[in-house]
């Protein structure tokens, strides 16, 4: 056992606040069945208001890594490059004598690949972001790589043909279980950092018939927000994310079916993560290790007429936060459930603090491993909000925002669309923009006042052009993936992972009539 202690970072990726069973539907939650994560929450601290920092998968990563709102870390949209002069929270603890590995989706753009991590043995290098798509036949057709077209996303939610012992996520768990073995074997006196990192329950939208049929057909339900209600459902960035990811053209029991899918996904996902952490625990592996699991942003699964993410609302900005110590499993130190706002960068100073080393002077988070064992931290009291962004014109001209929010109200602000404010407190739903109603008063003011704080989105948009198109000159990825997933062998050579999958070299295509039973 090491002095300091260990971290497993358990990421997964598309997960909303909404979809753990230990959230009430009073709270917003949705049935599913996670007792994984029940567990963590039940023997640690959860932090019920956590956001990333922005709703896309590669830029919420690199803000994270870099601990800074998505601005200020040239976290832009899903090609972008990580710039080389920011340290990430595993280049920070890797200085200061930790043993860093990540393994799985990181989604990363151009050759920046590590991220400042040691190690890096499985995972996707410039491929298709590890998602293995269904169906497989889409790959021997010959057409476009699944999953590419918005469409098939819904239309083909169901059931998994990928076996899952050749899952990423079965590949996640027994590689981070060998890193870490054989990490034990060479340095048993040196603390790591290992983050593995689930691809699920992002789409595909394919999980096992066992969690599938528990949703499908009898135990999906409506999206709680149905679409075209409330205020914003006019807004030019909800239409045109609509009208961008095509969520008009899904009928309602494509819709169901694919809600049926996400919430199998989600318990897929919880029982791979109990599979993994007992194993883990037989090892001795978590004994003196902080486990925090969250995922990059969450998921809208048909509210407001909307699917996936990049949107302001709470089901796509909002995500799971539990922080376990092994006082907490210990029964040391008293489960909590945290209540102020957090945002996902405030992990690089969270374990700078759990690590006992001093965190880079210019983050934008802090440091919740104070909070994390019930003690006070006037930082986070201080603090007026956490801020999430997109400030690529996804949507429409004009519909980039940035918004923050506070203990009781989100406030959005966009470049050039009427900006929003809601009472989460009571309109949990958002349903009612109080500017509209000339309601919100000075603390909602305050809130766009601080929006405001040193930020131009004349300025920001500038600042991008210049960065991505010196960070794509400098890094441009040299190789070329064709599957989602590559390995490191023991040679040094990175190979595909999912040849077997996309690219195979067939036995049999009838095996009922090549042999016998």
């Amino acid at each position: 056992m090491t002095e300091r202690p260990n971290i497993l970072f358990l990421l997964s990726d598309e997960h909303s606040y909404r979809f753990l069973s230990s959230r009430s539907r009073q709270e917003g939650g949705e049935p599913c069945h996670t007792p994984t994560l029940d567990g963590l929450v039940d023997q640690g601290a959860f932090f019920s208001e956590a956001s990333c920092q922005m709703p896309l998968c590669t830029p919420s990563r690199i803000a994270m890594l870099a601990g800074r709102h998505s601005h200020r870390a040239g976290a832009w949209n899903n090609n972008s490059i990580l710039p080389p002069q920011l340290p990430t929270f595993a280049s920070h603890l890797g200085d200061h004598r930790y043993a860093t590995c990540t393994i799985g989706k990181m989604h990363l753009g151009g050759t920046r690949q590590f991220a400042g991590f040691q190690h890096r043995p499985y995972g996707d290098f410039g491929g298709p972001c590890a998602h293995q798509f269904d169906p497989l036949s889409a790959y021997e057709a010959g057409g476009s790589r699944p999953g590419s077209d918005l469409r098939s996303r819904t239309v083909d939610a169901g059931l998994l043909q990928v076996p899952e012992s050749q899952l990423q996520e079965a590949a996640v768990a027994s590689e981070s279980i060998a890193w870490l073995r054989n990490h034990r074997q060479a340095q048993p006196d040196k603390p790591w950092l290992l983050m593995a990192s689930f691809s699920r329950p992002h789409f595909p939208l394919t999980a096992p018939q066992r969690h599938f049929s528990r949703y499908w057909p009898e135990g999906v339900n409506e999206p709680r927000i149905t679409a075209g209600s409330g205020d914003s459902a006019t807004h030019p960035m909800t239409q045109g994310a609509i009208a961008g990811f095509r969520t008009n053209e899904i009928e309602r029991e494509e819709g169901l079916r694919a809600r049926a899918a996400y919430f199998a996904c989600v318990d897929f996902l919880d029982e791979l993560l109990g599979d993994f952490l007992v194993r883990l625990e037989r090892d001795g592996a978590l004994d003196n290790t902080i486990i925090v699991y969250a995922s990059d942003h969450g998921e809208m699964c048909g509210e407001h007429g909307l699917w996936w993410k990049n949107t302001w609302h709470e089901s796509s900005v909002r995500v799971p936060l539990i922080i376990s110590t092994p006082e907490h499993r210990r029964g040391e130190v008293d489960a909590a459930i945290i209540s102020d706002p957090v945002g996902l960068a405030d992990l690089f100073p969270t374990f700078c603090g759990f690590a006992g080393i001093e965190p880079p002077d210019d983050l934008d988070g802090v440091d919740l491993s104070g909070p994390s064992r019930s003690e006070a931290s006037s930082a986070l009291m201080q603090r007026p909000g956490t801020i999430t962004e997109s400030l690529m014109p996804r949507w429409g001209e004009g519909t980039e925002f940035r918004l923050i929010r506070s203990r009781r109200h989100k406030y959005v602000m966009f470049r050039d669309a009427d900006d929003l404010a809601f009472d989460l407190q009571a309109d949990p739903d958002e349903q009612r923009n109080l500017l509209a109603h000339g309601e919100g008063g000075a603390e909602t003011d305050a809130l766009r006042s601080h929006l405001l704080e040193d930020f131009d989105f004349a300025t920001v948009e500038q600042n991008r052009t210049t960065q991505t198109q010196d960070l794509r000159a400098r890094f441009p990825l040299r190789t070329e993936a064709t599957t989602p997933n590559q390995i490191q062998r023991g040679d040094g050579l990175l190979v595909e992972a999912d040849s077997p999958l996309y690219d195979a070299d067939v036995v049999s295509r009838d095996v009922d009539a090549d042999f016998d039973r």
